[in-house]
């Protein structure tokens, strides 16, 4: 019974790539060779010789001055491109967010048996879709995504398109989240071509979670013992570095079944159909990191993706780096030297870490060591680190780099070294991303001094982005949120804007009817 839901979901796999595949005729050509493999599929040299997106609005002023990165001062000039029903709509919801009681009543009705009620729910998920889901969703489907794309392309700035769904269980739903990362990549070829920056993946969507624990015991066993082997292990770059956290694994784990085996198969061919409708599409992927536990399948997979699209000239698979781990900088070494070796261009997202409460809980638990670093500034400084020691290597070389983040000194920092190197937005080697609806003004900072500025756009179902919603909703609240200089600096520019209309209006209502030429 096994063996044949496996040889379904496999059909179904090879199903939605035909489908995906026959909606549009592909120029095939020779586009790279390594030696670990080669492959034949589509390609241009689109993304890389055209410039990011300029904005249409005119009423954006670029800042060239060397020594200034952000201009906060000239609201004006900050928020050109942001219409004031729109600016509006962002400070009013931020700033509700930021009352705390109000955002714990929220989480609180979101999570109670009240719920159940139909009619209880229509109003509290109606009420929610007209404010934090519009706020921080870019839209329930591909359709309403690219309208959003369109949207940031005018005002100078890229989306990175995230399908919604963060957990799959079982085969059929990861066949399912396969079918809507490829039919997200196949969207990006009927949008501008400079306007999508990249497709984000989770492998948690197309492998489940246990395998990928399972996976991640069994390359750490290995890592550690020299002698123990992986029959079904490909040879990819190093996962691992010396301080790795490895107590995950205290005893040798038993071997993959026959039926895990073909699972992992699985799931690896659904990662690969996404990387390559993502190639033909022209478009990046970007593979999310998760947390320690199962990490090291999702590197192992994310550079087995790598090794097998990334051109000799730039990185199509991108992995992330979580600088809040102590082995985030090291690892990160160790894997460039690799891939320098084999004359492979890497591309890295640098994210500080989500999971450090649950990851300190879990070392605290087996008395062992936190993998996470004992100091926020610590952490601010392998961060800063990463990014400067990657900005050297490309500036140079092949290869990129996404800085998603909302601190505004790590993004001044490597805006400063980007400069330096003579790295900017036409470059195509360093993109710096922020969450769509958060970090407005460090976005339009960056983007007036001339870089590449992506918005992480998350879409789907708004039962099934919940989850993410509740994320921003807890990291909004507070009035020392991250969100503090974007409500204030939305709020003086709305009352700027009133004060100049009302202005105008004033002077409008008092001209003489005699100096109206007729």
């Amino acid at each position: 019974m096994a063996m044949v839901n496996k040889n379904i979901s496999s059909k179904i796999l090879e199903s939605l790539v035909r489908r995906t595949n026959s909606a549009s005729t592909i120029t095939t050509s020779r586009y790279h060779q390594t030696n670990k493999s080669s492959l034949n599929a589509a390609t241009s040299n689109e993304f890389l010789t055209s410039p990011h997106p300029v904005a249409n609005n005119t009423n954006i002023v670029t800042n060239n001055d060397n020594d200034e990165i952000y201009n906060f001062e000239d609201t004006k000039a900050l928020f050109a491109s942001v219409s004031t029903g729109k600016l509006l709509h962002s400070a009013a919801t931020l700033n509700a967010s930021a009352i705390e009681p109000m955002v714990d009543l929220s989480i609180w009705v979101m999570n109670s048996r009240l719920m159940e009620f139909r009619l209880f729910r229509d109003v509290v998920m109606g009420t929610i879709k007209y404010t934090a889901y519009d706020h921080f969703v870019a839209g329930g489907d591909t359709v309403e995504t690219g309208k959003t794309v369109l949207k940031l392309y005018d005002s100078g700035l890229r989306g990175m398109l995230d399908y919604g769904l963060e957990h799959a269980t079982d085969n059929d739903s990861c066949d399912e989240a396969t079918y809507q990362l490829i039919k997200t990549a196949e969207s990006t070829r009927f949008l501008p071509p400079t306007s999508v920056s990249f497709v984000a993946v989770k492998v948690t969507a197309v492998c489940p979670v246990y395998l990928l624990r399972r996976v991640s015991d069994l390359l750490r066993w290995e890592y550690k013992n020299s002698s123990f082997k992986l029959p079904w292990k490909q040879q990819t770059l190093p996962i691992f570095s010396e301080n790795s956290p490895f107590y995950h694994t205290l005893q040798q784990p038993p071997p993959l079944t026959a039926e895990e085996e073909q699972d992992l198969e699985l799931a690896h061919k659904r990662l690969m159909s996404i990387c390559e409708k993502s190639f033909e599409s022209n478009v990046p992927v970007v593979i999310d990191a998760e947390d320690t536990s199962i990490q090291p399948a999702i590197d192992y997979m994310t550079y087995w993706a790598s090794v097998k699209y990334n051109e000799p000239q730039r990185a199509i698979v991108y992995g992330t780096i979580q600088a809040y781990l102590k082995d985030a900088g090291d690892r990160m070494a160790l894997t460039k030297k690799a891939a320098d070796k084999m004359g492979l261009p890497l591309g890295f997202k640098f994210v500080r870490g989500a999971y450090m409460s649950s990851e300190r809980k879990l070392a605290q638990s087996l008395g062992v060591e936190s993998p996470i670093h004992d100091t926020i500034d610590d952490a601010h400084n392998c961060y800063n680190g990463c990014a400067r020691y990657m900005l050297d290597q490309v500036s140079n070389g092949p290869g990129g780099i996404i800085l998603a983040t909302h601190n505004l000194d790590s993004a001044r920092l490597a805006a400063v070294k980007a400069r330096e190197h003579g790295i900017n937005k036409e470059s195509g080697k360093l993109e710096f991303a922020s969450l769509y609806g958060m970090a407005e003004a460090m976005t339009f900072g960056l983007r007036n001094s001339g870089f590449g500025v992506s918005k992480y756009l998350p879409f789907g179902p708004i039962d099934q982005i919940m989850p993410y919603l509740l994320r921003r909703a807890e990291e909004n609240k507070g009035l020392l949120s991250s969100s503090s200089l974007d409500r204030k600096l939305m709020l003086k520019e709305l009352r700027r804007r009133m004060k100049a209309y009302i202005g105008l209006k004033s002077e409008n209502q008092f001209k003489p009817n005699s100096i109206i030429d007729n």
